[in-house]
C-alpha cells in the first residue's frame, strides 16, 4: 500500500494546477462531443464531470502503481508533486491507449443519443463541463475539495446554469449532496437514466446489474435503471448484495492500493457471476475496476443505446 498522504498530495496538487487529478490538459481529455452536433445553449446542461474521459488515464496510472506497490520505489511517489503538472500530464496522455479513449468517448455519445431519443431538452458546452473534485473529498482532502467545488459551482451559476444532467454516480453525489453543503450552491441534478423515456422491443435478454455504492447506498437510485431496462425488454436478474446493501467494486482504493482494489473487485465479481447473466455497470470507476479484476463488463448506456 502507498502512503495515502503521498497520493492525496499528488492528486491535490494536480487539481490545484490543472483542475483535474492527472494534470492532462482538458482539451486532450474532453473531445467526445466533437462532431456530435449538440447544442451549446438551451435546456439542462449535460455535465459529465469528465469521469468517463478519465478512465483510460486511470487504467494507465494504476498499471504503474500496481507494478511498484510494495517495492522500495513506492516511496518515490511523494516526489511526483514536484514535477510540473503539465509535463507529467502530457506524458501520461502520450502513453494512454487511444483505443480506450475512443471506447469511453463512445459511451458519452451513447448517453447523448439516449437523451435525444427521449426528447430531453438538453445542451452541452465543454467550457462548462469540469471535474467535480469528488476524489479529493473521498480521500479526505476536504479543504482542497471545497476550494475546487466553489470554483466549479460559481462558474456554472455565472453562466446561468441551474439544471444539470449527470452521467456517473460520483459526480451526481458531489453536485447533488456535497455542493449544497460545502459551496452553498444548489442545482437541479438528474441522472441521464432518470430522464430516459423510450420503449423498445430490441432487448429480450437478461443482465446482471452492478449497483455502484453512490447510487445504491447514498442516492438510492438503484431501482430506476431496472425500471427503464424493463421498458426495453431487458430483465435485471436479482443480485446478491444490491441496492442499499450493495458491495463495492474496489475502485475507491485503487489510487492507494491497486492490489487491495483488485481483491475487492474479484470478490464482487464472484457475487455477480452467480447469476450467469452478462454483467453491466453504470459507473465508469466500477466498469474499469471490474474489468481489471477479470470480468467482462458493459456499460448501462451501451446496453440502452443498442435498443434505440
Amino acid at each position: 500500500m502507498y502512503n495515502p498522504k503521498d497520493i492525496v498530495d499528488l492528486i491535490a496538487e494536480n487539481v490545484r494546477k490543472t483542475k483535474n487529478p492527472f494534470g492532462v490538459p482538458k482539451f486532450l481529455i474532453n473531445n467526445w462531443w466533437k462532431g456530435a452536433g449538440l447544442r451549446r445553449e438551451g435546456g439542462a446542461l449535460l455535465f459529465t464531470g469528465l469521469m468517463y474521459q478519465f478512465v483510460p488515464y486511470i487504467e494507465k496510472s494504476t498499471t504503474y502503481l500496481s507494478r511498484y506497490e510494495g517495492t522500495k520505489w513506492a516511496d518515490y511517489v511523494k516526489y511526483g508533486k514536484y514535477i510540473p503538472a503539465l509535463v507529467s500530464g502530457l506524458g501520461l496522455a502520450a502513453i494512454t491507449s487511444g483505443t480506450e479513449k475512443k471506447e469511453f468517448n463512445g459511451i458519452l455519445r451513447d448517453i447523448a443519443a439516449i437523451l435525444t431519443r427521449s426528447k430531453v431538452d438538453f445542451c452541452y458546452d465543454p467550457r462548462l463541463d469540469d471535474y467535480s473534485g469528488v476524489l479529493l473529498y473521498d480521500l479526505g482532502d476536504q479543504d482542497g475539495f471545497v476550494r475546487h467545488a466553489k470554483c466549479v459551482a460559481a462558474k456554472l451559476k455565472q453562466n446561468g446554469i441551474h439544471k444539470l444532467i449527470t452521467v456517473d454516480p460520483h459526480t451526481t453525489y458531489a453536485l447533488k449532496i456535497l455542493y449544497p453543503k460545502y459551496t452553498g450552491e444548489t442545482f437541479d441534478v438528474r441522472t441521464y437514466f432518470e430522464l430516459a423515456d423510450f420503449k423498445s422491443n430490441n432487448g429480450h435478454r437478461q443482465i446482471t446489474l452492478h449497483d455502484p455504492c453512490f447510487y445504491g447506498r447514498y442516492l438510492e437510485l438503484s431501482d430506476v435503471p431496472a425500471r427503464v431496462l424493463a421498458g426495453l425488454g431487458i430483465e435485471c436478474v436479482p443480485v446478491m448484495n444490491s441496492g442499499l446493501h450493495t458491495h463495492c467494486c474496489g475502485g475507491p482504493a485503487e489510487s492507494i492500493s491497486p492490489k487491495l482494489s483488485k481483491e475487492v473487485g474479484e470478490r464482487r465479481i464472484q457475487e455477480l457471476e452467480t447469476t450467469a447473466a452478462p454483467i453491466v455497470a453504470m459507473c465508469p470507476i466500477c466498469l474499469g475496476n471490474l474489468r481489471k479484476a477479470g470480468a467482462k463488463v458493459e456499460d448501462l448506456s451501451t446496453v440502452m443505446a443498442r435498443c434505440i
